[in-house]
């Protein structure tokens, strides 16, 4: 081995397969303790109201019950919301606080807590939860509510910018106009992996916590805060997760409901939601939006205008970039974006796999294709043609942009010079042959992050940090930076994630984790090297006794001079002169402020889709993807066309299959299983071809951009795209069914 980068940049399998595929993988609700009891949330039965009585009698008389709490037993929490505010995705508003009164403000909210000695037993106890209702009359429908700007912007997401030029004069004034209303409709996660917690009661006021998160910081100050816990009682641990899409960003009512049984009967407690529950908490919110554009004669844009409302709780004000895109991804001067809010009886939607992108993006590709027809332009040139070089939301240039360059090498992958221009031109028996494209864009973005490496005696390295593993392949990239930065094997290297004993880390989400984590990582084991050639050099007739880091390499367990591989000194030999058994290094990243008040940095994608439209029967059948994706370096090509093969399938999901169906009278979702929500099976998806295109980055030190969110941006635009190329109906509401095509 040497230090010429053998991993990074490279395919390696992940190295937490083993574990995962044998089964030895523990998830939140797989940790035990002695004397563990079970707990089971009651919901109710209404979606919006008052609890006028509770009755918890039968439930404390079934078998194995060992309590019942509810709001009722006036548990002390603090009057005030700002506890339950610590929280790093907190959104405007006032925080939902479970058992905090008998207000209703969604259906199944939890309304009382059985805790009992198995699993079945508390499951049953909950069912003989009575209660009486004053109820009121729901909305569960985002068009019927009243709309309104958020007061006070979410942290963290860009405002929506200020209009530019005239947008609405330029429109009037265009020879070309397009203007039409989309609809997304509410998704839900649907993540395998139930959430969960498992709290351990060790004594003396001291618990470890086992929950589902995206990042374990982000739970434990939650719970310090919400229940008064010295910081240093408290550790949370998730080595690994099932999937979460978002929704395990925030603090959810399994791990508050849990910790508050464990500290009020002061032992071990387990509570996993049903699936039904996952329908009670984060969402992708429904989304009403009309975009209009207008272009000159050969389709270049004069004007750009997009509105949107998205759905929101009576309590918080949930907000995402929705509208945003529409300000940079092309080049235009009159632009005008409005962004509202409507407030339903539902519980407060959450970030869902490329928030804000995936739902705006849409719309905006959409209009790009009606635009396209309308001015008799190919899909791909009136791109090319409004290509934009500088974010003009911010008035900054691009980091780096190579969506050209993914544009073309995804149409020639694809075959897109074949397609005929003309809706249900292409044919081939019963089916109609449909050709459509879109573009992607997300964010790139960074975090603070810690990190610490540690080298013991007989070679082996670990690199650790809070960070979660939410199945990017986190523990994969993180030991092949560590192995090449060290010269080992990457077999020498351990990875440690998810425990609030490591490193701080922020949440898994928002796709910065590899640039974030891995940054941090590479730091302390620079750190770690220049702390290794220092206790070097002072070994008595070291041969690096004058040498400096940068005439040194790190390979096969030694440093040797890079002019005399020969002149070398074990890390071995290292840790015995200096005495020790090991020897650790912290390191960190922060983002460089000045680089991103220059620089605008995002992901991008060019997405191309085949479909096949029975002409009888209106089945659409996936026929090919391809994804030309530009996102700095990639640090692992496997790992990373994984997350793109997901993204993909999440967006063929959005456009074809997900949709969270509300009884609008009752308030409550009538398909909350998995029965009746569709997700993509593998009979749906085709196949999927991933380039990546080569982009140099320097946003951060690895040169990396995130891929977990870019992947899904723009597939739902393309499929609706090749639809309407196939049949000439435009539909502009997700998801296309059968129905909405005859």
């Amino acid at each position: 081995m040497s230090n010429v980068h053998p991993y990074v940049g490279r395919a390696k399998s992940r190295v937490d397969g083993p574990l995962k595929v044998s089964g030895l993988a523990r998830y939140a609700a797989e940790f035990t303790a002695p004397d563990l009891a079970y707990a089971a949330a009651a919901p109710s039965a209404i979606a919006k109201g008052r609890i006028t009585s509770l009755d918890v009698s039968a439930a404390l008389a079934a078998p194995g019950v060992i309590e019942v709490l509810s709001h009722e037993n006036k548990l002390a929490f603090p009057e005030d919301d700002e506890p339950f505010k610590n929280d790093m995705v907190a959104v405007p508003g006032s925080p939902f606080r479970p058992f905090r009164d008998d207000r209703i403000h969604y259906s199944g909210q939890a309304i009382a807590l059985v805790v009992a000695d198995t699993h079945e037993n508390a499951r049953h106890a909950a069912t003989l939860v009575k209660a009486t209702y004053d109820a009121e009359t729901p909305n569960v429908d985002v068009a019927a509510a009243s709309h309104y700007q958020p007061p006070e912007p979410r942290d963290g997401i860009p405002p929506t910018p200020e209009p530019r030029g005239d947008a609405a004069g330029a429109f009037a004034g265009a020879p070309i106009k397009v203007s039409a209303d989309y609809r997304v409709v509410a998704e839900h996660h649907n993540p395998m992996e139930l959430q969960a917690t498992t709290v351990v009661w060790e004594g003396d006021g001291r618990l470890l916590v086992h929950n589902k998160t995206q990042g374990v910081v982000n739970p434990k100050n939650y719970i310090c805060s919400v229940f008064e816990l010295d910081a240093e009682k408290v550790r949370f641990v998730s080595p690994f997760v099932g999937g979460a899409f978002g929704m395990a960003l925030r603090p959810h009512y399994d791990v508050f409901l849990a910790v508050m049984a464990s500290l009020k009967l002061e032992r071990s407690i387990r509570l996993v939601l049903t699936r039904g529950q996952m329908f009670t908490m984060g969402w992708r919110p429904d989304c009403l939006q009309t975009v209009s554009f207008g272009a000159d004669a050969g389709g270049r844009l004069t004007s750009i205008q997009h509105h949107a409302i998205q759905a929101t709780s009576h309590y918080e004000d949930y907000q995402e970039p929705i509208v945003n895109w529409s300000g940079f991804l092309y080049d235009c001067d009159n632009v005008a974006l409005k962004y509202e809010l409507g407030k339903i009886d539902t519980p407060t939607p959450s970030d869902m796999r490329a928030p804000g992108a995936t739902t705006g993006v849409f719309a905006l590709e959409c209009a790009m294709d009606e635009l396209a027809y309308a001015a008799q332009v190919d899909p791909v040139e009136l791109r090319l043609m409004n290509y934009s070089d500088r974010d003009k939301n911010d008035d900054k240039p691009f980091s780096s942009k190579e969506l050209r360059e993914a544009y073309r090498l995804g149409a020639e992958r694809f075959g897109w010079s074949k397609r005929s221009p003309e809706p249900r031109s292409m044919l081939e028996g019963r089916e109609l042959i449909g050709y459509g494209m879109a573009t992607g864009c997300w964010e790139a973005m960074t975090m603070p992050h810690k990190a610490r490496a540690t080298l013991t005696a007989d070679g082996k390295l670990e690199v650790a940090c809070a960070t979660a593993d939410i199945g990017t392949g986190t523990y994969t990239i993180l030991a092949q930076i560590g192995a090449d930065a060290l010269g080992l094997d990457i077999a020498d290297v351990t990875s440690k994630v998810g425990d609030t004993a490591l490193p701080m880390a922020p949440v898994e989400g928002g796709s910065w984790a590899a640039a974030s984590a891995g940054s941090a990582v590479k730091d302390a084991c620079e750190t770690l090297k220049a702390e290794l050639l220092n206790h070097a050099r002072g070994i008595d007739g070291s041969p690096l006794a004058n040498a400096a880091l940068d005439h040194v390499v790190f390979a096969n367990g030694r440093i040797a001079l890079a002019a005399d591989p020969s002149k070398a000194v074990s890390f071995a030999e290292i840790l015995k002169g200096a005495g020790r058994d090991a020897l650790d290094a912290d390191g960190g990243y922060e983002p460089d402020k000045d680089f991103a008040k220059t620089y605008a940095g995002y992901t991008h994608a060019a997405c191309f889709v085949e479909v096949r439209v029975d002409e009888d029967l209106g089945v659409v059948r996936l026929a090919r993807v391809v994804s030309a994706v530009a996102a700095g370096k990639i640090l692992n090509p496997l790992t990373a066309r994984s997350q793109i093969l997901g993204g993909v399938v999440m967006g063929c999901g959005m456009a074809l299959h997900e949709e969270t169906l509300w009884d609008k009278t009752l308030g409550r979702v009538m398909n909350a299983s998995l029965g009746e929500y569709h997700v993509p099976a593998h009979a749906d998806i085709p196949d999927i071809d991933v380039i990546f295109v080569d982009e140099e980055d320097g946003s951060n030190p690895l040169g990396v951009k995130g891929l977990g969110e870019i992947g899904i941006v723009g597939t739902a635009a393309a499929v609706a795209n090749a639809i309407f190329h196939a049949t000439g109906k435009r539909v502009r509401e997700l998801p296309i069914t059968i129905d909405k095509l005859l």
